[in-house]
């Protein structure tokens, strides 16, 4: 299953671009969508309840819908529009409230076996900073494989972009179509290793910012010698 997480709630030249990649990915797949804010319209609190119990979170039923399909998927798909140089305030909000699954807390074995792209564009300015602000948050969740697409569209909607700029988007969603669609394995590379194994040994000391994560990371054997890429 493929799943894309838009930064937004309509259908502008983003989403056109995710969603292109989404269709050119060859074998049968569904492809469910979350719009934000639509889909989740709230912020973190900042309460840490989620570090004790993730279903302590005061919008986790609402969160959980998004959590399952995020599970299930095999690619998810994240699109933001560049908002003053950064991410949309929607998708930030999302990204913010699954912080516990960072690796410094309580990883998800699944997001170790997942592949992501991440699509932004602007009118005119650098859409680096704005996917750096989603990688960030993949790379500690343990996706191992992130491929990112920005392009300045130099318009303010789909319709306004010129067709030889949809000329190039088209060629450059199907290079990435055309990789994703070979299906291979994800590899975990050295990087998430090392940070891996920092934070199993902070929490084998007990460093953690809670009993429950050390409790979390023994039941998973990742304290001894387990891995959740293994």
């Amino acid at each position: 299953m493929i799943v894309m997480l838009n930064g937004q709630n309509h259908k502008g030249s983003t989403y056109h671009i995710g969603r292109m990649i989404a269709d050119k990915i060859t074998g049968d797949h569904e492809i469910r969508e979350f719009f934000f804010p639509r889909d989740l319209n709230h912020f973190c609190m900042g309460c840490y309840q989620c570090i004790e119990d993730e279903k302590a979170c005061p919008y986790y039923e609402e969160k959980k819908i998004i959590l399952d399909a995020i599970e299930e998927a095999d690619l998810l798909i994240v699109t933001t529009p560049t908002y003053c140089m950064h991410v949309s305030a929607p998708l930030k909000s999302l990204l913010d409230m699954l912080f516990d699954m960072w690796m410094v807390h309580r990883p998800k074995k699944c997001m170790f076996e997942k592949r992501a792209v991440i699509v932004s564009t602007s009118a005119g300015a650098s859409t680096k900073s704005a996917m750096k602000d989603v990688e960030d948050s993949l790379f500690y969740m343990g996706v191992p494989s992130i491929t990112k697409y920005g392009i300045a569209v130099q318009a303010m909607n789909w319709d306004g972009i010129t067709e030889s700029k949809k000329e190039k988007i088209d060629k450059g969603t199907t290079k990435i179509a055309h990789r994703l669609s070979k299906g291979k394995k994800p590899h975990v590379g050295i990087k998430t290793r090392f940070i891996f194994n920092m934070m199993r040994m902070m929490q084998k000391n007990g460093w953690g910012s809670s009993p429950v994560e050390k409790l979390y990371w023994e039941q998973n054997g990742w304290i001894s010698s387990g891995r959740p890429w293994k």
